[in-house]
């Protein structure tokens, strides 16, 4: 039994430790897949291939597909585009890392 709990444990602090978390600024509304976001401070976990902004509760969830760029963010980096009036957030840069998170419009 203890051993079966210990397993559990192991894959609970796993599956927990696979995503990861980053603090993101909106400073105007912006869309993400299809949910719109207001402005305002909002947590990013990145779990494989899915992006899940929250803001006290799940905002928003989309694909994403991650690249490398050629040298490190200094901090984390919104950049949105209008398409039909919105604006739409098109890629995030990861403060300290390399990794940019491309989203579709």
């Amino acid at each position: 039994m203890k051993r079966r709990f210990a397993l559990l444990f192991a894959l609970v602090a796993l599956a927990a430790a696979s995503a990861k978390t980053y603090s993101i600024h909106l400073y105007q509304p912006a869309m993400l897949g299809n949910s719109e976001l207001a402005a305002g401070d909002y947590k990013l976990e990145v779990d494989g291939q899915k992006a899940v902004l929250k803001n006290g509760r799940i905002d928003a969830e989309a694909p994403v597909k991650i690249e490398t760029t050629g040298k490190k963010f200094a901090s984390n980096t919104v950049r949105m585009e209008d398409h039909d009036g919105k604006m739409h957030i098109v890629a995030i840069g990861l403060s300290g890392t390399t990794t940019r998170l491309v989203f579709q419009p």
